[in-house]
């Protein structure tokens, strides 16, 4: 293997729960998760090389796996093999997790915007970073995630 390829193995390996996660928020089909997660995978590969590591590797990978998952439904897919996450939040039953699928179900129903920004929230970034990753000013996530936590209080679970 290239010094590259072994590099992005790594990567990838440290990230899968990030990306894996991100392409949860935007599919309630797991099939269609396993897509989306190619996607990213194809498109951090395309770009991995000319990565300059002017942000932390872990912003840019947010950025991607949202810019792709965003971005899906106005693409054509590409042919995909399945692979194995050794994720699958579709199985487990436990009360934890039922509590989970609540909140993703709600946050699935928010435009992709809000739902980038709340997916970020969620995984303790700082709202500067979130600011970074998604392109607006920090008084925009403020107000955004506001916003964003009173509309997930008015929905109900269905």
């Amino acid at each position: 293997m290239k010094k590259l390829e072994i590099e992005f193995e790594q990567v990838v390996k440290q990230y899968k729960n990030t990306i894996y996660t991100v392409c949860f928020m935007f599919s309630k089909d797991s099939r269609e998760v396993n897509d989306l997660f190619q996607d990213v995978l194809v498109n951090l590969w395309k770009g991995f090389d000319t990565f300059k590591g002017e942000s932390n590797i872990g912003t840019w990978i947010w950025r991607v796996s949202l810019n792709t998952c965003i971005s899906s439904d106005r693409k054509k897919k590409i042919v995909s093999v399945p692979l194995i996450m050794g994720i699958d939040l579709f199985e487990d039953r436990d009360e934890d997790t039922t509590q989970i699928k609540m909140l993703y179900n709600r946050i699935s129903r928010l435009k992709h915007f809000d739902r980038a920004i709340v997916l970020l929230w969620l995984e303790n970034f700082s709202y500067e970073e979130i600011a970074a990753i998604v392109g607006i000013s920090v008084k925009n996530v403020s107000v955004r995630l506001f916003r964003i936590k009173e509309e997930l209080k008015k929905m109900s679970n269905n």
